[in-house]
């Protein structure tokens, strides 16, 4: 390989990897493969999605699932329109309210979606999930296993 050639590889992994390093992460003490865990065992599915941010911008530190997972828009179920569970986490970000809020994702209501979302006090952050399915468990229901799942996790 010519030289031109290695640097052009190396300049934009050198590049990610500086970002990854600055970027923001869970708290001292909580393991990212333990809050997975007690998170699956609560409320997995391959319909959940639960993301963890900075309550000064609502940046993203922590996202259980996948991209295609938490970038589905649902209904909003406390408003008219569609929301993504980003969205649920800039609201909750800037205005610091719980949110536990369920309804009907098809007119024959054969599948739900639960939306959950609060403050994890004491660490400058919070969280937002969002579980769809036929089978989906209310906000409240999801709010109070997240709760669970975090104190496990050691929030």
């Amino acid at each position: 390989m010519r030289p031109t050639a290695a640097l052009a590889l190396a300049v934009p992994l050198v590049g990610a990897l500086a970002l990854a390093a600055c970027s923001p992460g869970l708290p001292k003490g909580v393991e990212k493969d333990k809050l997975d865990e007690a998170i699956s065992s609560r409320i997995g599915d391959p319909n959940t999605c639960v993301l963890i941010g900075r309550q000064a911008d609502g940046r993203t530190v922590y996202r259980y699932n996948t991209h295609t997972a938490c970038d589905r828009k649902l209904p909003a179920c406390d408003s008219r329109g569609m929301r993504t569970v980003d969205d649920l986490l800039k609201a909750t970000a800037k205005d610091g309210q719980a949110r536990a809020l369920s309804c009907n994702t098809t007119t024959d209501a054969s599948r739900g979606v639960g939306w959950a979302s609060g403050v994890l006090a004491g660490h400058g952050l919070v969280y937002a999930a969002m579980m769809e399915g036929d089978r989906a468990f209310p906000g409240r229901m999801m709010a109070e296993r997240l709760d669970g799942a975090f104190k496990a996790a050691g929030f």
